[in-house]
């Protein structure tokens, strides 16, 4: 996992009034080392608006994403823990705190990925170390 999220894919006390934002915020993470590009971050944006918030896996957790394309430059897996949480619109899993982004080169990356951050997600006792963690390199060795 630490191969997918590195340390400057993690950030901690992000500002976001909406879900949009908070989607940025996360894909922003993931620009900035040039895993993805711009498009790719529009993309994980069209991708709920047209789906809905499918990607709010559980309770305050969300899992943005857009299919592999050209949008995408590597393997990569990010996290952003929201200052507060906020609404995506989804009704059992509302509001969501932590926005973790991936952008995947291939269909079966793609598929390692989710089953690799899936098995730290349905811990309940990491997550909420996740969420209580005050710095970066706590969160990197919690995944």
């Amino acid at each position: 996992m630490t191969a997918w999220i590195k340390k400057e894919h993690v950030a901690l006390g992000i500002k976001a009034r909406n879900w949009e934002e908070a989607i940025q915020a996360s894909g922003g993470l993931l620009l900035e080392t040039g895993a993805v590009t711009e498009d790719y971050i529009k993309q994980m944006i069209t991708s709920v608006k047209e789906n809905g918030p499918y990607i709010v896996i559980g309770p305050g957790i969300a899992m943005a994403h857009a299919r592999p394309s050209a949008a995408v430059r590597e393997d990569a897996i990010s996290l952003a823990v929201l200052d507060e949480a906020v609404p995506f619109g989804s009704e059992q899993n509302d509001p969501v705190d932590l926005v973790f982004s991936f952008s995947a080169t291939g269909s079966d990356s793609h598929l390692k990925m989710i089953e690799r951050l899936s098995h730290v997600l349905i811990d309940e006792e990491k997550v909420k170390q996740l969420r209580q963690a005050k710095t970066v390199t706590a969160i990197h060795q919690l995944v």
